[in-house]
Protein backbone atom coordinates (compact mmCIF):
# COMPACT_ATOMS: atom_id res chain seq x y z
CA UNK A 1 0.00 0.00 0.00
CA UNK A 2 1.55 3.28 -0.71
CA UNK A 3 2.70 6.16 2.14
CA UNK A 4 -0.05 8.38 2.92
CA UNK A 5 1.90 11.53 2.65
CA UNK A 6 -1.22 13.64 3.09
CA UNK A 7 -1.65 12.14 6.78
CA UNK A 8 -5.38 11.53 6.57
CA UNK A 9 -5.09 10.10 10.04
CA UNK A 10 -4.25 13.94 11.26
CA UNK A 11 -6.37 15.74 9.31
CA UNK A 12 -9.23 13.55 10.31
CA UNK A 13 -8.30 14.13 14.17
CA UNK A 14 -8.11 17.36 13.66
CA UNK A 15 -11.31 17.39 12.01
CA UNK A 16 -13.08 16.08 14.87
CA UNK A 17 -11.11 18.41 17.14
CA UNK A 18 -13.73 20.74 15.64
CA UNK A 19 -16.43 18.73 17.10
CA UNK A 20 -14.94 19.29 20.49
CA UNK A 21 -14.37 23.33 19.79
CA UNK A 22 -18.02 23.59 18.13
CA UNK A 23 -19.23 21.92 21.78
CA UNK A 24 -17.61 24.15 23.78
CA UNK A 25 -18.36 27.68 21.54
CA UNK A 26 -22.08 26.23 21.49
CA UNK A 27 -21.81 26.12 25.31
CA UNK A 28 -20.27 29.58 25.82
CA UNK A 29 -22.90 31.15 23.34
CA UNK A 30 -26.05 29.51 25.03
CA UNK A 31 -24.68 27.20 27.74
CA UNK A 32 -25.09 23.70 28.21
CA UNK A 33 -28.70 22.59 26.38
CA UNK A 34 -31.07 19.88 27.95
CA UNK A 35 -29.01 17.58 29.65
CA UNK A 36 -25.85 18.13 27.69
CA UNK A 37 -22.76 17.80 29.81
CA UNK A 38 -19.34 16.99 28.87
CA UNK A 39 -16.47 15.26 30.19
CA UNK A 40 -12.85 15.83 29.02
CA UNK A 41 -9.64 13.98 29.41
CA UNK A 42 -6.76 15.72 28.36
CA UNK A 43 -2.61 15.86 28.92
CA UNK A 44 -1.89 17.79 31.90
CA UNK A 45 1.70 18.58 30.35
CA UNK A 46 0.67 19.55 26.80
CA UNK A 47 2.44 22.51 25.66
CA UNK A 48 -0.33 25.73 26.19
CA UNK A 49 -2.29 23.66 29.05
CA UNK A 50 -2.53 25.85 32.73
CA UNK A 51 -3.44 23.75 35.22
CA UNK A 52 -2.84 24.25 38.96
CA UNK A 53 0.35 22.57 40.80
CA UNK A 54 -1.89 20.98 43.21
CA UNK A 55 -3.79 19.21 40.45
CA UNK A 56 -0.65 18.99 38.83
CA UNK A 57 1.00 16.47 41.45
CA UNK A 58 -2.47 14.58 41.87
CA UNK A 59 -3.06 13.77 37.97
CA UNK A 60 0.93 14.45 36.55
CA UNK A 61 -0.60 12.95 33.29
CA UNK A 62 -4.12 13.32 32.48
CA UNK A 63 -7.41 14.88 34.21
CA UNK A 64 -11.08 14.37 33.04
CA UNK A 65 -13.09 17.26 34.13
CA UNK A 66 -16.83 17.76 33.96
CA UNK A 67 -18.72 20.78 32.71
CA UNK A 68 -22.22 20.22 33.49
CA UNK A 69 -23.19 22.30 36.50
CA UNK A 70 -20.61 24.18 38.78
CA UNK A 71 -18.27 25.67 35.71
CA UNK A 72 -17.53 29.10 35.70
CA UNK A 73 -15.79 31.79 32.84
CA UNK A 74 -16.06 29.25 30.29
CA UNK A 75 -14.64 31.03 27.34
CA UNK A 76 -13.44 29.67 23.72
CA UNK A 77 -10.09 31.05 22.43
CA UNK A 78 -8.61 29.91 18.43
CA UNK A 79 -6.60 26.94 19.94
CA UNK A 80 -7.74 26.53 23.79
CA UNK A 81 -10.25 27.03 25.91
CA UNK A 82 -10.84 28.52 29.50
CA UNK A 83 -12.85 27.34 32.29
CA UNK A 84 -13.19 27.37 36.60
CA UNK A 85 -14.00 24.26 38.12
CA UNK A 86 -14.08 23.48 42.10
CA UNK A 87 -11.79 21.11 43.32
CA UNK A 88 -12.46 20.52 46.75
CA UNK A 89 -14.66 23.54 47.21
CA UNK A 90 -11.96 25.66 46.08
CA UNK A 91 -12.09 27.09 42.39
CA UNK A 92 -9.16 26.30 40.21
CA UNK A 93 -8.41 27.53 36.76
CA UNK A 94 -7.65 25.71 34.27
CA UNK A 95 -6.56 26.59 30.28
CA UNK A 96 -6.75 23.21 27.50
CA UNK A 97 -5.16 23.31 24.47
CA UNK A 98 -8.11 21.44 22.26
CA UNK A 99 -4.70 19.57 21.08
CA UNK A 100 -4.29 18.18 24.32
CA UNK A 101 -7.65 16.58 23.99
CA UNK A 102 -7.21 12.65 24.43
CA UNK A 103 -11.17 11.94 24.96
CA UNK A 104 -14.54 14.00 24.69
CA UNK A 105 -17.69 12.46 25.96
CA UNK A 106 -21.24 13.84 25.90
CA UNK A 107 -23.24 11.16 28.25
CA UNK A 108 -26.56 12.94 27.75
CA UNK A 109 -27.14 11.33 24.15
CA UNK A 110 -23.92 8.87 24.38
CA UNK A 111 -21.72 11.13 21.84
CA UNK A 112 -17.21 10.25 22.61
CA UNK A 113 -14.71 10.92 20.69
CA UNK A 114 -11.12 9.03 21.54
CA UNK A 115 -7.85 11.05 20.20
CA UNK A 116 -4.69 8.61 18.95
CA UNK A 117 -1.86 11.07 20.96
CA UNK A 118 0.38 8.80 18.92
CA UNK A 119 3.89 9.77 18.25
CA UNK A 120 5.63 12.74 17.58
CA UNK A 121 5.28 13.50 14.11
CA UNK A 122 1.65 12.73 14.64
CA UNK A 123 1.17 15.83 17.19
CA UNK A 124 0.29 19.09 16.14
CA UNK A 125 3.17 21.58 14.60
CA UNK A 126 2.96 23.81 18.04
CA UNK A 127 3.57 20.71 20.27
CA UNK A 128 6.05 18.62 18.08
CA UNK A 129 8.50 22.21 17.79
CA UNK A 130 8.64 21.82 21.79
CA UNK A 131 11.11 19.60 23.69
CA UNK A 132 8.34 18.28 25.98
CA UNK A 133 6.64 15.85 23.99
CA UNK A 134 3.65 13.69 25.30
CA UNK A 135 3.88 9.97 25.45
CA UNK A 136 1.51 7.72 23.84
CA UNK A 137 -0.82 5.62 26.56
CA UNK A 138 -1.45 2.15 25.80
CA UNK A 139 -4.63 2.75 27.22
CA UNK A 140 -5.72 5.54 25.03
CA UNK A 141 -6.49 2.87 21.98
CA UNK A 142 -9.53 2.41 20.52
CA UNK A 143 -8.78 -1.41 20.29
CA UNK A 144 -6.64 -3.99 22.02
CA UNK A 145 -5.04 -4.93 18.23
CA UNK A 146 -1.51 -4.02 17.57
CA UNK A 147 -0.86 -2.11 14.55
CA UNK A 148 1.98 -0.39 12.52
CA UNK A 149 -0.40 2.61 11.07
CA UNK A 150 0.27 5.66 12.75
CA UNK A 151 -3.69 7.01 12.77
CA UNK A 152 -6.73 4.62 13.48
CA UNK A 153 -9.62 3.94 10.65
CA UNK A 154 -12.99 5.26 11.43
CA UNK A 155 -15.43 3.06 9.98
CA UNK A 156 -18.22 5.88 8.74
CA UNK A 157 -20.42 3.17 7.76
CA UNK A 158 -22.96 3.34 10.64
CA UNK A 159 -23.23 6.87 9.51
CA UNK A 160 -24.55 6.87 5.72
CA UNK A 161 -28.16 5.94 4.75
CA UNK A 162 -28.80 3.37 3.59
Amino acid sequence: MPKDLMRYDLLAQEALRGVVRAAVVRAVEDGLPGNHHFYITFRTHYPGANVDAQLLEKYPEEITIVLEHQFWDLASLDDAFEVTLSFGGAPKYIKVPYAAVTSFHDPAVGFGLKFDMGTPEALPATAAATKTVPTPDSDMKTDDSETDAVGDVVNLDAFRRK
